[in-house]
């Protein structure tokens, strides 16, 4: 439905409350209806409504925890999920939905004890085993993202999120094969998928692969989406492979579709850098800092920048402003106290 039609059945279905009001059957289609517009608040408000009616309503219990995890309100989510729980403690998307909260508070052992509940009461295991090895992958425990994502694809060779989770994992490995093995297994059953597309040809790079690789790059571009990532993923490549021209141009197409996000000034300032064009560098940095004045990184790639010209006191400038935007990070301390201590000792000779 277009959202004329979505704006006619809320007004169809507010009707049909007024008439009976004690009907949450009508609330839960009113919900889901602003839901579909996108609507928050009036999602939860309408929930709360029919929860004055029934306080018992376990879906909508539910249903509000959802939208208050998906609007990253852990805390708010959890205290629906727990209410819902009280009313019905053998409901397996209960405790997968709390077991979801505390992977996101980074709590690992309360989330894997509700996604072994979950297992317990009969839930949809694939969805259950893929969670628990997100969990592991989160916390670093390879091994066991390994035998969760594999113990899913026991019970479904084709389920789309454990090929690409082990794709993925095989990539943090630097297993550039099993990756791509994986990732081949998705294209297989969804063709065309830019995201993957993009992650085969970003395996098929490091594999030293080059005409495969740009190949899939530019299979990449042709489908429909944005660019921005395909074109920093390619980028990086035609630099590894010692096209500069064509990395920079790829990095400058990047920006021209999408110029306030931050990474391709970064990754472009950075190949000027260890190209030895500095003053092309520090525009680039420049730039960034004016997308987010923030950008503690900018600032000290700024100040290399500087120091490899020679220039140590707009260096040490640079640095400053690194430590004041992030006054926490001790290493930027000890390069300015280093490029400090240079600068007095070349002073006093």
């Amino acid at each position: 439905m277009d959202s004329k039609e979505i704006n006619a059945k809320i007004q169809e279905t507010i009707l049909e409350i007024a008439k009976d009001s004690k009907n949450t059957e009508h609330y839960h289609t009113l919900a889901n209806l602003y839901s579909m517009d996108s609507k928050f608040d009036k999602t939860i408000s309408t929930y709360e409504s029919l929860l004055e009616i029934d306080s018992k309503d376990t879906l909508a219990l539910v249903n509000i925890g959802s939208l208050w995890f998906y609007n990253k309100d852990y805390r708010k989510a959890f205290s629906y999920y727990k209410k819902a729980e009280d009313i019905d403690p053998l409901n397996y998307a209960i405790f997968y939905n709390m077991g979801n909260v505390h992977a996101e508070l980074k709590n690992f052992s309360k989330s894997l004890y509700y996604y072994n509940r979950a297992l317990d009461l009969n839930s949809p295991v694939k969805d259950i085993y893929n969670a628990i090895a997100r969990l592991f992958y989160d916390f670093e425990n390879y091994f066991e993202t390994e035998v969760y994502y594999k113990m899913t694809l026991a019970l479904d060779k084709n389920n789309v999120l454990a090929n690409a989770g082990l794709g993925s994992l095989y990539m943090k490995l630097a297993d550039w094969e099993n990756a791509l093995f994986y990732y081949k297994k998705i294209d297989e059953f969804y063709p065309g998928d830019k995201e993957v597309t993009a992650c085969m040809a970003n395996a098929l790079t490091l594999m030293n692969r080059k005409e495969e690789a740009f190949k899939y790059y530019e299979e990449a571009l042709k489908i429909s989406g944005e660019n921005y990532k395909v074109y920093i993923s390619y980028a990086v490549s035609k630099a590894e492979f010692g096209d500069i021209d064509g990395a920079v141009e790829l990095y400058k197409k990047a920006i021209e579709e999408t110029p306030d996000l931050p990474n391709a000034y970064t990754l472009l300032g950075n190949l000027y850098s260890d190209l030895g064009k500095y003053d092309l560098a520090q525009q680039q940095y420049d730039k960034l800092i004016q997308i987010n004045r923030r950008d503690a990184v900018a600032y000290m790639s700024k100040g290399n920048a500087y120091y490899m010209q020679n220039n140590i006191e707009k260096a040490m400038v640079a640095y400053r402003d690194a430590i004041k935007t992030a006054p926490d990070n001790d290493e930027y301390k000890l390069v300015y106290l280093q490029i400090l201590d240079e600068y007095i000792d070349k002073k006093e000779h």
